[in-house]
């Protein structure tokens, strides 16, 4: 299965999903023009992945911002990990936020209880 990679920008998030380790990384900035178009081919590609996953996937959200469609799409994104999860792979998240951003920390315990997938909260200096 190909990697999908996406080079990010200054609206749009770096995208690595590496098949070959089981490592899905987002990180930088997210606030496309059409965050529906933008998170498409990662949902179709986690569709894709769902047919053989690694017994052990992480997901690396590394985001300094995000609108509020994007927040909607990567809710979804994590709706079909979860999905994932009920199968043969064992899914978790990584967090990370920026040590003064508490917008982003809340985010990401906003998101740890409405979905049920183990989250691990990251401290960092910078993203």
């Amino acid at each position: 299965m190909e990697n999908l990679v996406l080079e990010g920008s200054a609206k749009t998030p770096t995208v690595n999903f590496d098949s070959d380790n089981g490592v899905l990384e987002l990180k930088g900035r997210s606030i496309p023009e059409n965050s529906i178009e933008f998170y498409k081919p990662l949902n179709d590609w986690i569709d894709a992945y769902a047919a053989n996953p690694k017994p052990n996937t992480i997901v690396d959200v590394k985001l300094e911002y995000f609108n509020t469609s994007s927040s909607k799409c990567i809710l979804d994104l994590f709706k079909q990990l979860e999905k994932l999860n009920a199968g043969n792979t064992e899914v978790s998240v990584n967090w990370y936020f920026e040590e003064d951003d508490e917008d982003m920390e809340e985010a990401g315990e906003d998101y740890q209880a409405i979905i049920d997938l183990p989250f691990k909260m990251i401290e960092v200096e910078e993203i």
